[in-house]
């Protein structure tokens, strides 16, 4: 059956055909319009606004207590150690190192707990477990780090790595809290807190700065010349890292900026030969990273 096309509707005073009217509702809205347009239901915008509500909430919620309550969320976490400053790095004009351990050569580890006092005189160096419970002077126990180093130091005297919770001062020997020695907390060797040497916190020697003199050269002998430099006319510097010991002796040189052909191995060669008067912290001789730099030079 055949069926005939209506006529499209003319406009007034014209002999043209009007444009199809275009649809106002281009995306659906909260008050229903639209929606034949597109098929959305009205419950998901609440289901949305109800989400991030909840979410705002929870998150103004977790905010207030963090801060109305760090106290007891620092102490139920642990100390906190901030040693940012004194973990030794190379050309830090203001950062030391250094360590400490100890012990009491007792059967178990070293038990949890926080370093005493920070100071750098010790008279009665850290214990867990108080073998003389009446001495005739009692003087406050120390480890020796520079005062300024801040930590949390509330609770009893113990490691900071420990898990252990049953009193003692640890395996090591020379007094302190640890399983090394020397008069320290930790497993380091000297009357500081943690691995490193001597004194301080933060693991490694002492650098030079943070009231640390420098080492002063004694001695020198000037680098010679590979063949193999000497005849490519190749010069220039070459900078070792190394520790000025205690002794004023070079320990553990190595190359941090190498030229090669044979003259890194002049470069420590030479240095090995070097003494220094050692760097000075608070009056005692202490050891400490330095950077050398060895020059090549052909006249």
């Amino acid at each position: 059956m055949a069926t005939s096309a209506q006529p499209a509707p003319r406009l007034p005073g014209s002999g043209g055909v009007a444009p199809p009217k275009e649809p106002t509702d281009i995306l659906p809205t909260l008050f229903g319009e639209g929606y034949g347009t597109y098929a959305v239901q009205s419950r998901n915008f609440y289901t949305s606004i109800l989400i991030h509500t909840v979410a705002l909430a929870l998150l103004l919620y977790v905010t207030h207590q963090v801060v109305t309550h760090r106290v007891q969320i620092a102490q139920a976490l642990g100390p906190v150690v901030d040693i940012g400053a004194y973990i030794p790095m190379p050309s830090a004009a203001k950062q030391v190192g250094g360590g400490g351990g100890g012990g009491d050569r007792d059967k178990l580890e070293a038990s949890k707990g926080v370093p005493p006092k920070f100071s750098m005189q010790q008279i009665t160096p850290p214990t867990v477990v108080i073998r003389n419970d009446h001495p005739k002077l009692a003087v406050e126990q120390t480890v020796m780090v520079p005062p300024q180093v801040r930590i949390n130091q509330v609770g009893p005297i113990g490691s900071l790595t420990s898990v252990l919770s049953v009193p003692s001062n640890g395996t090591g020997y020379g007094s302190g809290v640890g399983e090394s020695c020397c008069g320290g907390v930790g497993n380091g060797n000297g009357r500081g807190v943690g691995p490193g040497d001597t004194a301080g916190i933060g693991g490694g020697v002492f650098q030079v700065g943070g009231g640390v003199a420098p080492p002063r050269i004694k001695y020198q002998t000037e680098p010679e010349f590979s063949e193999e430099a000497r005849k490519a006319k190749h010069q220039g510097t070459v900078v070792v890292r190394a520790t000025v010991g205690q002794d004023g002796k070079i320990h553990n040189p190595h190359v941090v900026r190498s030229l090669g052909l044979g003259l890194d191995e002049k470069a420590i060669e030479a240095v090995n030969q070097w003494l220094f008067e050692p760097a000075i912290k608070d009056g005692r001789k202490v050891a400490v990273y330095v950077d050398i730099e060895v020059n090549f030079r052909l006249y």
